[in-house]
């Protein structure tokens, strides 16, 4: 009877999943346009006070994204006192949409990876799962990596496409 050998198992291959650097935290949108004087502008004392009053804990731990969607001008102090208030509570908050702050998560996530635990090795970025990845991701991981992987390969081990070969006549410094 012939034996099976799992070559995938025995390649040395390190998967890489960007699945495990979404944040888990809830994301909500907070459009300033709530504040403004019938749609069209802000009025300072009305937003200081609604800034003094509000309850900021309903922010605790999640990711906000400041938006202001209607066609108004408002002042970028506005803006910044909404953030400093967010300060303490929300995990990250960003001016933008959503799409702008899940750049930002994984930016923050990627950020964290100590990338010196893959030098020399053999990275497989998986390519699909169960929770959408944002392209700006894939590029941010390997714009971390290549400095320190010996090779680069994106999908699932059974089926890669090369991505990056470190040449023979660079050693890893």
């Amino acid at each position: 009877m012939e034996e099976f050998v799992n070559r995938v198992a025995n390649s040395g291959l390190v998967t890489f999943n960007l699945e495990e650097f979404i944040h888990a935290g809830e994301r909500v949108v907070y459009d300033i346009k709530d504040n403004l004087f019938h749609g069209l502008m802000l009025r300072e004392k009305d937003f200081r006070e609604f800034i003094k009053t509000h309850d900021w804990t309903q922010y605790d731990g999640k990711n906000v994204a400041i938006i202001c969607s209607s066609d108004a001008i408002v002042p970028t102090w506005a803006y910044m006192l909404l953030a400093g208030k967010l300060q303490n509570h929300a995990h990250r908050y960003v001016f933008g949409n959503l799409e702008a702050l899940e750049q930002e998560l994984f930016q923050e996530a990627i950020a964290g990876v100590d990338a010196e635990q893959f030098r020399d090795a053999k990275l497989v970025i998986k390519g699909c799962g169960d929770k959408p990845v944002p392209t700006y991701a894939y590029v941010a991981i390997m714009q971390k990596l290549l400095p320190v992987a010996a090779s680069i390969m994106y999908g699932e081990p059974c089926s890669t496409v090369p991505l990056y070969k470190r040449p023979k006549d660079k050693v890893s410094a």
